[in-house]
């Protein structure tokens, strides 16, 4: 009786198996690799509408509702400073929510600061047309963006025959609000955050072409 060759595999053929079983592997690490950095993606996309939303939300609020209150006197000339506005700087006074402060008037600092990368806001009490310290140590500026290129702030009011007058660079009716303010902000990565036009209720000031 003749004996039977026992059946098994080459060694091309385990080769081969072992070859394509690490194509298989490679390419279920490179799907697992992107899969994973599209979900960090995601995330980091979501997180940073969040916080323009979250920006843009206490920006719009404050402006919107920035009251005629004085927060700083020139008794020299007789004026009271109500709103002051630079293209990388405004000073206005609002409330503030109670997670924040006390509730009332404050003035709002909002100030471009670290050469146009941080966008920040110093709040402080005002009482009888000026800043009041508080008790306690001094409240640090709250940071409300970060990692940018550039913030620009512009301003317009009343034109003299009615109706709105042209954009400005800076706000110098100290003693009056702007009719509306600009915000435009661009992050470090080049991109443009949504363009904020804020119409402030007691707003009332003139453009630079209607003073006298």
């Amino acid at each position: 009786m003749g004996g039977r060759r026992a059946a098994g595999f080459t060694l091309m053929e385990i080769l081969l198996a072992t070859l394509l079983l690490a194509l298989g592997l490679a390419v279920g690490f490179a799907t697992l690799r992107s899969a994973t950095a599209l979900v960090h993606r995601g995330e980091a996309t979501a997180a940073r509408n969040e916080r323009i939303r979250a920006v843009e939300g206490f920006l719009r609020a404050r402006l919107a509702s920035a009251q005629v209150i004085a927060f700083a006197l020139d008794p020299q000339q007789g004026t009271a400073s109500r709103f002051e506005g630079a293209p990388d700087r405004m000073r206005f006074v609002s409330d503030i929510p109670d997670y924040l402060g006390r509730g009332g008037p404050y003035l709002h600092d909002v100030q471009v600061v670290d050469d146009g990368a941080r966008l920040q806001v110093g709040l402080a009490m005002v009482q009888a047309g000026q800043v009041i310290e508080e008790p306690g140590p001094p409240r640090p500026p709250e940071l409300l963006a970060d990692h940018l290129r550039q913030v620009h702030f512009r301003y317009r009011g009343l034109a003299e025959g009615g109706g709105l007058g042209p954009w400005q660079e800076a706000w110098t009716q100290v003693e009056s609000l702007p009719v509306q303010v600009a915000i435009q902000i661009e992050a470090d990565d080049g991109v443009h955050w949504p363009d904020m036009v804020v119409t402030l209720a007691q707003g009332s000031g003139a453009s630079h072409e209607a003073t006298p």
